[in-house]
């Protein structure tokens, strides 16, 4: 085999331009494959990695007690009362072991079996990348005898690990900084977001307890205390109460069960709602698995056989009766489903779906003889789920129903494609985009001034159906959301085809006022109800119109926040005249193009799903039936709003 150096942009590729990065070098140069982001996400996933490590003590059997800390100036840390990360001599490395861990990538005691049963953590490296990733780290240790500690500044060892004091306690404390050279657009931390995920951690290791400060201000010291002796049962208790959902039954329902051998073991509790949406939240050795994998396969597989057996078994379901689907049986149910595995195998290296096949055999089997023997021991919660089951099963056959009436009635008419829907000529998704207007006026400025090569326009009008308090069949036929569906093609429901979305780019463009703030929260609830994909995978948008337009000797400059219209404002003397955009309408086709819709100089906000579960409780507490929740929320929040129309 020969090997040719070859020429690429003038300069020479060849053995000696291939670069190997050494020690954690390679997580500075690219941190973005070790924490998935650079943004506000990765820098809370530090914390949750020192964190993890705790929580492995705790799975062991050797820690009960995690406190976290936000100091001044957004240092963090994190101190538990486990064994201490060992401090005598590494065998090969002759270095002490503690000094490995930090320094080098895939160094722990989660690889042999023997350190830890179960483990969560980065593969491993969830340490040392946080060493990488800091501008300065120190760990103390504390063995029962001796406090040690070292000091390291990116990455790098700044002080051999030395013995600082004697103590009779136990534990490690990690205090580090996050590095503003990695993290360049933010290194403060989100109190609610610690609060969020450290609550988490606390429903999942039952009787652990997890302290989270915030010594940030010393005015406004902010204390949570997690411990739930009820573990995961807790979890849903805990949701449906935050979220003042009425249960269908008394009681949180949950098993678990092992493997044999001990390699494995599952947490399955569960409770119905009256709501009509599904929240299944599933976790694999204390990472929530966001895309599901085995363990929630088998859940969802098995929950299905079970119920339609019993309901066959009591003759509940006739005998010409089609059985209930997997979304029948789920509709208002709330899971939490925890595995541990000895040898976990996650897809992806940020843990988001889990791959052991056993696990799938597990939950299958664990639901399959003690969900069945529940239900025939508790007759009268059997029959609320099943009929809960053959009301969701309706509500399906009416809005297929539905949808084949709204099929009949787009066949007789001329075209396919919404009437007021203005297309574009391209049928590219990877260039198309389609601005949902609000209003005609607004509707009309758009499409005159719009590329109509890659830009479709589709005018909306008045208020639409608030999708959070309806079923699907009440959405097929809607005046309102039916010419989105048309547009949009990848439909809703069990014919949902993310594949057949016809723009890569959905934008809705409502007034800067409440009317368009509601319009806008309407269609978020509708996307993520019924089109979750099309949210997760970032094709949802929010156009950002101007506020202000400021003229001078006719120049016209915009605004779109107060801060820039004084700035503006500043920078041009003598006479000057201010227009306040009180909506879309205002505007011109030129206007409008020029600030909003050219993708050279408008500004667009990109909604994104980092966390279903909390956008699940968002939207079922604003667009909810619950009064004091919305009160409750809109209150902890008004000090973020920064524009109010009212």
């Amino acid at each position: 085999m020969e090997i040719n150096e070859i020429s690429q942009s003038g300069g020479k590729y060849g053995a000696g331009e291939i670069q190997v990065l050494e020690g954690l070098e390679a997580v500075r140069k690219r941190p973005g494959m070790y924490i998935g982001t650079t943004g506000p996400r990765g820098l809370h996933h530090l914390v949750y990695e020192i964190v993890d490590n705790s929580i492995d003590e705790a799975l062991a059997g050797f820690c009960d007690e995690i406190n976290v800390e936000i100091l001044p100036g957004d240092v963090i840390r994190v101190t538990d009362n486990g064994r201490g990360i060992p401090v005598g001599i590494h065998p090969t490395a002759g270095i002490p072991a503690v000094t490995v861990v930090f320094t080098v990538l895939h160094a722990g005691g989660k690889f042999g079996g023997s350190g830890y049963k179960v483990s969560g953590g980065l593969h491993g490296v969830g340490s040392s990348v946080v060493n990488a990733l800091s501008e300065w780290l120190e760990v103390e240790v504390r063995d029962g005898k001796n406090i040690y500690h070292q000091r390291f500044e990116r990455g790098n060892i700044k002080s051999d690990l030395e013995v600082v004091g004697p103590t009779s306690k136990k534990g490690t404390t990690i205090v580090f900084k996050a590095d503003p050279e990695i993290f360049k657009e933010t290194t403060v931390y989100d109190y609610e977001t610690l609060q969020t995920r450290l609550r988490e951690q606390a429903f999942l290791n039952a009787g652990v307890k997890i302290t989270l400060k915030d010594l940030r201000d010393n005015d406004n010291v902010i204390e949570d205390d997690f411990k739930y002796e009820g573990g995961i049962k807790s979890f849903v208790e805990y949701i449906h109460k935050k979220r003042a959902l009425e249960v269908v039954h008394d009681n949180v329902i949950s098993f678990s069960g092992v493997l044999p051998g001990n390699s494995a073991s599952a947490e399955i509790a569960f409770q119905y709602n009256d709501s009509y949406n599904e929240l299944i939240l599933s976790f694999a050795n204390n990472i929530h698995t966001m895309d599901g994998g085995t363990h929630e396969d088998g859940f969802k597989r098995a929950f299905t056989r079970v119920i339609n057996d019993y309901a066959r078994k009591y003759n509940l379901l006739k005998d010409g009766d089609r059985n209930f689907s997997g979304e029948d049986v789920r509709e208002g149910l709330t899971a939490i489903i925890s595995v541990k595995v000895r040898n976990a195998q996650f897809e992806g290296q940020t843990k988001t779906r889990l791959g052991n096949t056993e696990i799938k055999g597990l939950v299958d089997g664990i639901l399959a003889d003690k969900f069945t023997t529940y239900l025939e021991e508790n007759p009268a919660i059997a029959k609320a789920i099943v009929e809960k089951a053959i009301s969701a099963s309706r509500a399906r056959d009416a809005a297929k129903k539905a949808r084949d009436l709204v099929r009949r009635k787009t066949a007789m008419e001329s075209a396919s494609l919404p009437g007021k829907l203005a297309d574009c000529q391209s049928n590219n998704p990877e260039e198309t985009e389609i601005y949902i207007v609000e209003g005609d006026s607004a509707g009309g400025s758009a499409k005159n001034g719009r590329d109509r090569k890659f830009q479709a326009i589709l005018p909306l009008w008045g208020k639409m159906l608030n999708v959070e308090k309806a079923r699907l069949d009440k959405v097929y036929g809607n005046e309102k959301l039916m010419p989105v569906i048309t547009a949009l093609g990848c439909g809703i429901g069990e014919e949902f085809d993310l594949s057949k979305l016809r723009y890569g780019k959905v934008i809705i463009m409502a007034d800067a006022d409440v009317d368009g703030s509601h319009i806008r929260t309407l269609l978020l609830t509708f996307f993520f109800r019924f089109m979750r994909p099309v949210v997760e995978q970032g094709h949802i948008y929010i156009a950002q119109p101007p506020l202000y337009r400021i003229s001078k000797n006719k120049k016209h400059f915009y605004a779109y926040t107060d801060e820039e219209r004084d700035n503006i404002l500043k920078d041009l003397s003598g006479n000057t005249e201010i227009q306040r955009y009180k909506g879309l309408g205002e505007m011109d086709a030129e206007q409008l193009w020029e600030t909003t819709m050219n993708p050279e100089t408008r500004i667009m906000l990109k909604v994104s799903l980092e966390d279903a579960a909390v956008a699940d409780e968002t939207f079922t507490i604003l667009m909810g039936d619950k009064v004091e929740p919305r009160r409750e929320f809109i209150e902890q929040n008004a000090k973020y709003v920064q524009n109010l129309d009212v």
